[in-house]
């Protein structure tokens, strides 16, 4: 891989860690909140009560760190065209995303700095990916 390649992608793995990171304090504050410590660790299902907070983590989860994985088989696509088309589903994690942080914030499962942190690095990978994406169909368009 570039030096380019290999800086975008230490970066989606940043993101993945940070996501990994706020699905387990996630899923934590809310166990914490919600049940009597003497009740904790009793079961492996999903109170009622921790829900929506674990269905909106796990969302997040799998699309902040399908951002990396679809950029790591970007990076070795077998064609120019299979390079965008990896491209493109890694910029469509990342933007999906978005909009989980923003339903958690919304919900206020996050407060304001950690919703502002999470998300403009979240941005700076769309960013990121709509230039390579761009770029990429100017190369393809012009081949033509």
């Amino acid at each position: 891989m570039s030096s380019i390649a290999d800086a975008i992608q230490d970066k989606c793995l940043a993101f993945g860690d940070r996501i990994i990171k706020l699905n387990d304090f996630l899923l934590e504050q809310a166990a914490n909140k919600h049940q009597p410590s003497s009740f904790r660790h009793r079961t492996s299902r999903v109170p009622v009560h921790l829900q929506s907070v674990a269905a909106l983590a796990n969302q997040l989860l799998r699309s902040g760190t399908s951002i990396g994985a679809n950029n790591a088989e970007a990076c070795n696509a077998i064609s120019r065209q299979d390079f965008r088309s990896k491209s493109y589903i890694a910029l469509k994690e990342a933007r999906e995303s978005l909009y989980w942080i923003e339903l958690l914030k919304r919900n206020n499962y996050i407060d304001e700095r950690q919703y502002q942190s999470i998300y403009e690095d979240c941005e700076e990978l769309v960013k990121i990916l709509v230039a390579r994406c761009k770029k990429l169909d100017a190369e393809l368009n012009a081949g033509k």
